[in-house]
C-alpha cells in the first residue's frame, strides 16, 4: 500500500474514532426526536386510551362511533439521509488549524453515523459547479467509511459552486422524501442565484432540507497585515489588496455580511434550518442547538 492510501487510511480512521463518539451525543434523543414523525406511515385507528396524544385523534372516526379514536402510526423503516458536500475549491481556505473542507468532513461523518444508529440508509452528493459524484444511499458502516475516505481524497475538477444544479439533482435522484444536510460555505455563484432561489423552493417542498453553513473567520474579516496578493479561489483572478486600509477591511466585510445575509434569508424563507459552523467553533453545539429548533 502506498504511504498515500496509509495517510487517507489513517485519516479516515481518525474521523471514524471522533465522530463515532460525537455522534452518540448527538444521537442520544435529540437527532432521533429532531426526526421522528419523518417517515411515520399511518397504521390503523384505536379508541382512545389515557396518556395518548390528543393530536392524534382521529375526528372523522370520533364522531362516526361517539368514541374518541386515535391514529396509530408506524416508522417506515427505510429511511434516508443525504449529504450535499461542497467540494468547490473555496472548501480549501481556513486560517485556523482546520480547513472548511476537513470540518465539512467531520460533519458529515457525524451526521452519517448518526443516521446508521438510527438503521437510516446515507447517500451523498458531491457538487462543485456541476455534480461531481453521486453515491447512492446504502446502509452500513463500511459504506460510511467509504464516503469518508472520498471526502478526505476527493479532488474536485469544478472550480465554482453551483447550488441549484445540486438541489435540482437531489430531486432527480430521490423519489422518496429524504433527510438532507447541504454542506457548504454558502458562496454560490452569483450568476446562479435567480435558478437558486427556484431550486430552493422545489427542494425544500419535496425533501427535508437543512443546511450547514461553514465558515471561517477569515472569510468575513481581513487582517491587518500590510500589502497582499490574493487569488479568487474559484475564478483564479488574483489582484493586490492593501489590508492596512481600513476601507478595505471595511468592505470585505460588508460584502461578505450582505451575501450571506441574503443566503439566510433565502433559506430561511423556504422553512431550511440553518446551523452556522465556524472553523473554530463547536460543531456537535450547532447541530445539537439546530435539531432542537424542530
Amino acid at each position: 500500500m502506498h504511504s498515500h492510501d496509509e495517510d487517507i487510511l489513517k485519516r479516515v480512521r481518525h474521523i471514524e474514532i471522533k465522530t463515532r463518539g460525537l455522534s452518540d451525543e448527538i444521537f442520544a434523543g435529540k437527532y432521533h426526536t429532531a426526526f421522528r414523525g419523518r417517515g411515520m406511515s399511518f397504521a390503523e385507528v384505536r379508541e382512545y386510551r389515557v396518556g395518548d396524544d390528543v393530536r392524534d385523534i382521529d375526528w372523522n372516526v370520533t364522531a362516526r362511533s361517539d368514541r374518541a379514536h386515535v391514529k396509530v402510526y408506524e416508522e417506515e423503516r427505510e429511511l434516508t439521509m443525504m449529504l450535499m458536500v461542497d467540494v468547490s475549491p473555496s472548501r480549501m481556505f481556513g486560517s485556523e488549524s482546520i480547513t472548511k473542507k476537513n470540518l465539512i468532513t467531520e460533519v458529515a461523518a457525524t451526521l452519517a453515523f448518526s443516521a446508521s444508529k438510527n438503521n437510516d440508509k446515507v447517500g451523498c452528493i458531491l457538487f462543485s459547479d456541476h455534480i461531481e459524484k453521486f453515491i447512492p444511499p446504502k446502509k452500513g458502516r463500511s459504506h460510511i467509511l467509504m464516503i469518508i475516505r472520498e471526502l478526505v481524497s476527493f479532488k474536485p475538477t469544478g472550480r465554482g459552486t453551483n447550488l441549484s444544479e445540486a438541489l435540482r439533482y437531489l430531486v432527480g435522484v430521490n423519489k422518496k422524501r429524504t433527510t438532507t444536510f447541504l454542506l457548504s460555505d454558502l458562496v454560490n455563484s452569483k450568476e446562479d442565484m435567480p435558478k437558486f432561489e427556484d431550486a430552493l423552493k422545489i427542494a425544500s417542498s419535496k425533501h427535508d432540507l437543512m443546511a450547514i453553513h461553514i465558515f471561517d473567520k477569515r472569510d468575513r474579516e481581513l487582517p491587518d497585515v500590510g500589502i497582499i496578493e490574493m487569488e479568487d479561489s474559484e475564478t483564479g483572478a488574483r489582484e493586490w489588496v492593501d489590508t492596512s486600509s481600513r476601507r478595505v477591511r471595511e468592505f470585505w466585510s460588508r460584502g461578505y455580511e450582505e451575501r450571506t445575509a441574503t443566503m439566510l434569508k433565502l433559506l430561511t424563507h423556504n422553512r431550511v434550518d440553518v446551523a452556522e459552523v465556524a472553523t473554530d467553533g463547536d460543531y456537535v453545539v450547532e447541530l445539537i442547538k439546530m435539531f432542537k429548533r424542530r
